[in-house]
């Protein structure tokens, strides 16, 4: 199976069970970017249940903008404090430790652009996955696709998915919030390890 989908910051659950099931990934990256999107906000489970990790970016006085050229707002700190989050929320987590050394520099190396942020954040993500995958990007903006491809983009509205019929895996702070589906690709990472691939290879995705 072929699929057209949007690289987002730290991808949710239900976009690396598309992609960890597809034959070729191209990234959609010459559409426009939108508010309230996975393009620059992931949800991890914190202490007080489901968190938003969100990256400021700078909007220009433009109607519309591309989402290749988004620039990053730098002056808040926010990899800071991301990285605070995620080690408040997964330290004790079974395989935070394991896969630290890998992710930290994502929060200590200064960044632009949020298109190119993502990616890099996608190929260490598949690295501690041992997902290998070259995607393909699109080189201009088309809204229908091939009937050859299966079209995820619609996966990149953080606002208004639809729930998916995931099973259950064990979370740092279920006895207290509950089984949270669908966070970003870190909650599977931190709590199965090595057994993340495995589980995304064997989740299905709800028809849209």
């Amino acid at each position: 199976m072929n699929i057209i989908i949007h690289p987002t910051y730290f991808p949710s659950i239900a976009h690396f069970v598309a992609i960890a099931n597809a034959g070729r990934v191209t990234f959609e990256v010459d559409d426009n970017f939108l508010k309230q999107t996975y393009r620059n906000r992931a949800y991890i489970y914190g202490a007080n249940g489901k968190q938003t990790l969100n990256i400021p970016v700078i909007h220009t006085q433009k109607n519309r903008q591309k989402y290749k050229d988004v620039k990053i707002f730098n002056e808040d700190n926010w990899q800071s404090n991301h990285w605070k989050s995620l080690i408040s929320a997964y330290r004790t987590s079974p395989f935070f430790e394991f896969y630290e050394d890998e992710l930290k520099p994502l929060f200590e190396t200064p960044v632009e652009n949020i298109l190119d942020f993502n990616l890099k954040c996608f190929e260490v993500i598949c690295d501690c996955l041992q997902l290998y995958i070259d995607p393909l990007k699109t080189g201009a903006f088309q809204k229908d696709v091939d009937n050859n491809t299966t079209d995820y983009r619609y996966l990149v509205h953080a606002k208004k998915e639809q729930e998916q019929p995931f099973e259950p895996y064990t979370q740092v702070f279920d006895d207290k919030h509950g089984f949270i589906p669908n966070l970003s690709i870190l909650d599977l990472l931190f709590n199965e390890g090595p057994n993340a691939l495995t589980y995304l290879e064997n989740q299905t995705l709800a028809p849209q």
